[in-house]
């Protein structure tokens, strides 16, 4: 953007400003609009639906584009703006217009980006808004994550799965990496992710702990237990350097950086989080488990609740202090409720804090921060007593800060404003100066009163009144039925259709005293204001501290309503091998039936001695992906510290979940069905221990039955001899399979029941030991609502099969195992319908098929081959 020799001052300005941020959208504070112009306008006016204007900037190319709002909309646009995904830099005035000697000086005070955002209409209440960085070096990569709006900030490093799975789990709302790694994080991650890229100095060792230390003000991370973490210390250093980059210079409420420990967490890959519908995205309206089990009360349980979703612990001491703590509050009622109330009246505590760093709290927020802290006291108080241990360690944690708590509300006005500038902030009795001013300002106003009674009286003008404007300040005001009576000291400043007004010496002086003394209030409040949010800036930390204390009690206290409104019991986690769930359900589908249906539970055990392997044949429709899911999600929820929607549940601590379930393409990333089903196959392959848990739903449906059928059987037969011997439930509809149970030791069969009434399939849904030999696919096809006609072909196509059936079988290392239908598919008798048009010229096209095999074209001359051609034209008539 070349600067023109002509461009206006303010045009110089806004070019000089513009080329900080190349990439951002400038939003330019002229007096009450904040204004864009060129490229900027165009894209603004989109985006917000405003309009579109043309201005002369003073160049010599004659004008721009120009697109604006007033400044007080600025919340209300910055967040559409952000939420299209653009970058945008809010551009300020720095001094008074009124003071400034030439051009206002201005120049950007805030940069938003999408993982950059503490505005409350950019956040969900209930979710985390990430920034997060990355560094990747060869096939290890380092990931942080931050919540600039909460303070929170994770590190972790390992392979690029553990990395795509953190990613996955967190959702950032932005992810930057080193430029250079553009390409390869597409690849490796996908294009689902905001993403920004920095110069490669950024991701120096070095260069980030430096940042990091000088931050925390620490001579040395391992207070924080990642000194080892290079390339997390790395990836948390650009994470700092980019807040500072996106002028964020103020964040003393990231008081700490948490270690995320692969071993702590019980694995879930990208797969296995959409399989199961832990969460759902904004755009599906899916049922999740995440949407069944959050019933907290407040924003911070809301977040917290959804972590512990996505990162179940593996410590079974620590699962158990939870599982405790549920019981504990499902038996002390009052307890529970009480707690649960005053959490509730906390508010956001994580997101308020927040914002006293940056200064940007308002009086309001201010006020609902002490409450929030009196009501961190009642719960210390009512918890201190308590016999759960976890709870009286939680209970200790809690820091009420009650002499800030009493400084505010001794400060701010009972009902204070929501913004400084609106008067009536500090209560009276702070300030004495303020007091008396305040008391001027009122007394001052009654007194006008007066002089417009005793002017009144003293010229016989009955209608005189007194108002005020912006340009002479207080006036008298004279129709001009009485303008004869008007006395000679009065000084006229305006003249009227039917009135005249005028000023007296005494109006000015009380006019004087009034305006000074609501500049001076004005001026005395907003000190007093700064001062509460500097003094605030201590309690930071201990603040926090409680945000997290109260979140946990939420999601615990959660737990506990959960079980008791659904019926959930409480699992017994243990270090053996086997799982053993009696009566089992699944807690999203049970919550969705209609009125009046209750779900049919089931009884599932898995032990790798025994019972490693069950292959599940039943019905399609009739509810095996359920029974697959419901068993996943009853183990996750234990992991979490929930209760199960199980009538009692003995659970071994379990190190991964892994699903396959259902086809899914890829068709835009360039991968079939099948090979998508693979490569998730592939990955649980690889990955699998002793301590796993693997759900496979239709392996090998994506390609022919004769492939298909290969390999899932082989698949079987793997993790039945590996070493891990890991807990597998395997739904199928190759009832082939079911032959496994005859040649494996720690394979069984179970198929799920389904009652015949005439010509209709009732499900029955119940889980029973042996193969199932029917897919009923017909009559789920008829269910569906395909014409009849259809049906009745399908009807007679399976009955020829089953006549014709052909034992021809697919050798394995185990023997002749697995039936083939090729020659069956080929001896099914045409349908019986009406002749096709064309069996009349059968005859004929034997004839030309016989003459042109009797031709050698490489001795035909063109003359011949016309003539044969003319022939076989001929034949067609």
């Amino acid at each position: 953007m070349a600067k023109a020799a002509s461009d206006t001052p303010l045009m110089q300005q806004h070019r000089a400003i513009k080329q900080k941020y190349p990439d951002a959208i400038l939003l330019f504070r002229v007096g009450d609009f904040y204004e864009t112009f060129g490229e900027d306008a165009i894209v603004t006016a989109q985006v917000l639906g405003i309009t579109l204007t043309k201005r002369n900037n003073g160049a010599a190319s004659g004008a721009s584009e120009l697109a604006g709002f007033p400044h007080h909309s600025l919340d209300t646009y910055l967040h559409k703006l952000v939420k299209a995904g653009h970058r945008v830099a809010v551009c300020d005035q720095l001094e008074d217009p009124k003071q400034a000697k030439g051009i206002v000086k201005r120049g950007v005070t805030e940069m938003v980006t999408p993982g950059v955002a503490m505005n409350d209409k950019l956040l969900e209440l209930g979710s985390n808004n990430f920034l997060a960085g990355m560094h990747i070096q060869g096939d290890q990569a380092g990931v942080a994550f931050l919540d600039i709006s909460t303070g929170e900030f994770f590190v972790a490093e390992g392979n690029q799965e553990y990395a795509d799975r953190l990613l996955q789990s967190f959702r950032p709302a932005e992810v930057v990496f080193q430029r250079s790694y553009q390409k390869q994080f597409k690849e490796s991650f996908g294009n689902k992710f905001y993403t920004y890229t920095l110069e490669s100095w950024i991701f120096e060792e070095a260069f980030a702990t430096e940042s990091l230390l000088k931050h925390f003000q620490t001579h040395s991370l391992k207070g924080f237990g990642i000194e080892k973490m290079s390339l997390g210390i790395i990836a948390a250093g650009a994470v700092m350097h980019y807040l500072k980059d996106t002028e964020h210079p103020n964040l003393q409420h990231i008081t700490t950086i948490q270690r995320l420990e692969r071993n702590d967490y019980l694995w879930m890959d990208r797969f296995t989080i959409r399989n199961l519908e832990l969460i759902s995205n904004q755009a599906d309206q899916v049922n999740s488990l995440l949407k069944v089990l959050d019933n907290t009360v407040s924003p911070m349980g809301a977040r917290l609740l959804k972590r512990w979703l996505l990162l179940p612990l593996c410590d079974a001491a620590k699962i158990n202090e939870r599982l405790d703590l549920v019981e504990y509050f499902i038996k002390n009622t009052d307890l529970r409720k009480q707690v649960q109330q005053l959490i509730q009246q906390c508010g956001d505590i994580e997101r308020l804090v927040s914002k006293i760093p940056v200064r940007k709290i308002n009086p309001r927020e201010i006020a609902q921060l002490a409450k929030g802290l009196y009501q961190t006291n009642q719960i210390k108080q009512t918890t201190a007593s308590a016999t759960n241990p976890y709870l009286q360690q939680l209970s200790g944690l809690l820091d009420p800060c009650i002499s800030i708590a009493d400084k505010i509300t001794a400060t701010l006005h009972e009902n204070p404003p929501v913004a400084v500038n609106k008067g009536n902030l500090i209560a009276e009795g702070i300030h004495k100066e303020l007091d008396d001013l305040r008391r001027i300002a009122s007394g001052g106003k009654e007194y006008l009163v007066e002089i417009q009674q005793r002017e009144s009286e003293k010229t016989g003008i009955s209608s005189l009144k007194i108002s005020f404007n912006n340009v002479f300040g207080y006036y008298l005001e004279v129709t001009n039925s009485h303008k004869s009576k008007v006395p000679a000291d009065w000084l006229r400043k305006q003249t009227l259709a039917n009135a005249e007004r005028y000023i007296t010496p005494e109006l000015k002086e009380y006019e004087e005293k009034i305006t000074g003394a609501e500049d001076k209030i004005a001026a005395i409040e907003a000190q007093l204001y700064d001062q509460l949010i500097t003094d605030l800036q201590q309690y930071i930390a201990p603040i926090q501290v409680n945000g997290h204390v109260l979140a946990v009690l939420d999601c615990l206290i959660c737990f506990s309503d959960n079980a008791l409104h659904y019926n959930y019991k409480k699992p017994v986690l243990h270090d053996g091998a086997s799982l053993e769930l009696k009566e089992s359900r699944h807690p999203v589908i049970e919550r969705n039936l209609p009125p009046g249906e209750s779900y049919v539970a089931n009884d599932i055990t898995l032990d790798p001695t025994s019972q490693q392997i069950i292959i599940l044949t039943g019905p399609n429709m009739s509810g095996k992906s359920a029974i697959l899911r419901q068993t996943a999600l009853n183990t996750l929820m234990a992991h979490m510290g929930s209760f199960v929607a199980a009538a009692s549940a003995q659970i071994p601590v379990t190190d991964k979940i892994f699903t396959r379930v259902g086809a899914s393409d890829n068709l835009s990333g360039g991968e079939s069905t099948f090979m998508v089903e693979m490569n998730e196959t592939a990955s649980i392959i690889n990955n699998v221990s002793a301590r796993s848990l693997i759900l496979l739903d239709e392996i090998g449906r994506g390609t022919s039955t004769y492939d298909g059928i290969s390999i899932a059987w082989s698949i079987v037969e793997f993790l039945h001899h590996s070493a891990a011997a890991p807990k597998t439930l395997f739904a199928t509809h190759y009832h082939e399979l079911n032959e496994l149970e005859n040649k494996l030791a720690r394979i069984r069969n179970f198929h799920v029941t389904n009652k015949e009434v005439g010509n209709k399939i009732i499900f029955l849904r119940k889980l029973a030991p042996g193969g199932s030999t029917h897919s009923f696919g017909i009559h789920v096809a008829k269910m569906a609502g395909m014409p009849p006609s259809l049906i009745d072909r399908a009807n007679e196509i399976l009955k020829q099969l089953e006549e014709k059936h052909v034992d021809e079988t697919i050798t394995t290392e185990n023997g002749p195992a697995v039936t083939s239908m090729q020659h069956n598919m080929q001896k099914i008798s045409a349908p019986k319908m009406q002749l096709s048009i064309f069996d009349a010229h059968s005859e004929t096209f034997d004839e030309i098929r016989k003459l042109l095999e009797t031709i050698d074209i490489n001795r035909l001359t063109p003359v011949e081959a016309l003539m044969k051609l003319n022939e076989i034209k001929g034949l067609l008539k």
